[in-house]
């Protein structure tokens, strides 16, 4: 729908931009002109040819002509208790799965039955501290997720939904331990926040976000 109510200025070169100004649409101005508004990077903007107003910081031509810096997106939507299930379910099946593929063919080379036990109780304990560094890698990567979290189309970040860094990824990860020792009640208390953390989350300073509502 076209703004209604608008001032009709005229742009003196550039593209056309509706200001939204107390609540109501204006306009249309030149980039010079928002210059003179001296408008902010979260005001309301559109041109004829896009949709739906975006905020000044969003729109490209904006924020290099005006200098604003690309704003985080506050993570709005959060990883259920079940979707995190599901993906710590994934994760132990990969984990696990490659593991033991690795012992069993470990053992086919060996004939001591001495040494196949070794082996198969390394796996053991093995597999556990696969499991942590493959999520600290996989979280602070650029997808941000592991295969179980990619799947399922949630992903780990900071309070401000940028990607953790290699070092919050490690105290993630290593504070699971107080989420498990807790009898699950760190996982279980994610019921109850608002951000949907569980006590590793807390203690990180991190959140688990999805895209969208669906």
């Amino acid at each position: 729908m076209e703004p209604s109510n608008v001032t009709t200025l005229q742009p003196s070169n550039g593209n056309a931009y509706f200001l939204v100004i107390n609540g109501k649409p204006q306009g249309p101005f030149s980039v010079a002109q928002l210059k003179e508004h001296k408008i902010r990077p979260g005001d309301f903007l559109k041109t004829a040819a896009m949709d739906d107003y975006k905020e000044a910081h969003e729109i490209a031509e904006l924020r290099e002509l005006l200098g604003f810096r690309k704003q985080s997106v506050i993570p709005q939507y959060f990883g259920s208790f079940d979707q995190r299930l599901m993906a710590v379910a994934i994760d132990w099946f990969f984990v696990w799965g490659a593991c033991i593929i690795i012992a069993f063919l470990l053992v086919l080379f060996v004939n001591n039955a001495a040494t196949r036990s070794v082996i198969a109780l390394s796996t053991l304990v093995l597999a556990p501290v696969v499991s942590i560094i493959y999520h600290i890698v996989m979280e602070c990567s650029a997808k941000q997720a592991t295969f179980g979290k990619q799947i399922l189309k949630i992903k780990v970040c900071d309070m401000q939904g940028e990607r953790i860094s290699a070092g919050m990824s490690v105290v993630r990860n290593l504070a699971r331990i107080f989420s498990v020792a807790t009898f699950f009640v760190g996982y279980v208390i994610s019921f109850f926040t608002k951000q949907q953390q569980a006590l590793h989350d807390m203690i990180a300073g991190t959140l688990v976000m999805k895209d969208r509502l669906v």
